[in-house]
């Protein structure tokens, strides 16, 4: 089932007050995870609670298969969501939570067995709730969300608390899951674990979408690439280059180039007789592109011991 935005806007205090999602347009089609980006403040849990029908849109629809979330007759069993862990009655154990949701849903016991087991959380399963980490209830919230086996499952910050096993897990779940031909949206503020799980991402600032696209191209054409350079001559190679590269200097000897590409700088080395002790076409990270992308779009920004400004990839998003 595709996921579908059109227009979603979400303004709070009337014409005068603050817009968090801004004119929104995307899609996400089956059988890819969709990683769904964005600064701290960005619009993300917003966006994906007028997904679910938490949130009404100010202007706008959003549609999972065709429908909205609540028109779907058995949601629990077309659509999967974590957007909190924590809401659960603390009281409860696993089994009992997971069962109750259940029998909203005429869902058998075998599949709540079944999701335990799948999540990791078949031992402790009748604990309550109260006396689970973190990451036990981010499985907890996962088991939840696939209950119903469910065409398309939306998860909002899912590796939050779990151990680097957890996440090894996490990651090839939603790839198995994408494979089955299911639509995944999964949002994340760990741009590594991102560039490992998805195959397409939509990224998102002040409300309004900056890209949607593959993380291949989104790395390919963010800027962020450069050519490692070092050679006794950096400061005559410096000169020599075009006036629109983009030159920084690593160390005396170091010059890290963007524009130009790596045969370029050969060839202009070799004719003028500069030696090159190394030509290293460097590529972007993920990070890197996301930063570059998402500069203008920051919300939230902190200073540096050193006076500059750095933004936090960390916490929750609105």
């Amino acid at each position: 089932m595709t996921i579908r935005a059109h227009g979603l806007t979400k303004r709070y205090g009337g014409t005068s007050g603050k817009t968090v999602v801004d004119d929104l347009t995307f899609h996400v089609e089956p059988g890819t995870v969709t990683g769904f980006l964005g600064p701290n403040g960005a619009g993300k849990s917003t966006t994906m609670r007028m997904l679910l029908g938490l949130d009404a849109p100010t202007s706008g629809r959003a549609t999972i298969g065709g429908r909205a979330y609540a028109a779907h007759p058995a949601p629990l069993t077309e659509v999967g969501a974590l957007l909190e862990a924590k809401a659960v009655h603390p009281g409860r154990s696993a089994f009992h939570h997971l069962t109750a949701l259940a029998l909203t849903h005429g869902i058998p016991r075998s599949r709540v067995e079944a999701v335990l087991d799948l999540t990791g959380l078949t031992e402790v399963a009748g604990k309550r709730v109260k006396g689970f980490s973190l990451g036990m209830g981010q499985r907890l919230g996962i088991a939840a969300a696939l209950l119903g086996d469910p065409a398309t499952v939306i998860l909002d910050e899912p590796v939050n608390g779990l151990d680097p096993e957890g996440v090894l897990w996490i990651r090839t779940l939603l790839k198995s899951l994408a494979g089955q031909g299911r639509t995944i949206l999964v949002s994340s503020h760990l741009m590594s674990e991102m560039a490992l799980t998805a195959d397409r991402l939509i990224v998102i600032g002040r409300g309004r979408l900056l890209a949607d696209t593959t993380v291949d191209e989104l790395v390919r054409t963010s800027g962020a690439a450069y050519v490692k350079v070092v050679t006794p001559d950096a400061a005559r190679l410096r000169a020599l280059l075009p006036r629109d590269a983009d030159v920084t200097d690593e160390a005396a000897d170091t010059l890290h180039v963007r524009g130009p590409e790596a045969p370029d700088i050969g060839r202009l080395a070799a004719a003028h007789a500069i030696a090159l002790h190394e030509l290293t076409p460097c590529t972007a990270s993920l990070e890197q592109a996301f930063m570059n992308l998402t500069q203008d779009a920051v919300e939230y920004q902190a200073t540096t011991s050193t006076g500059t400004t750095a933004t936090a990839l960390t916490g929750a998003s609105a």
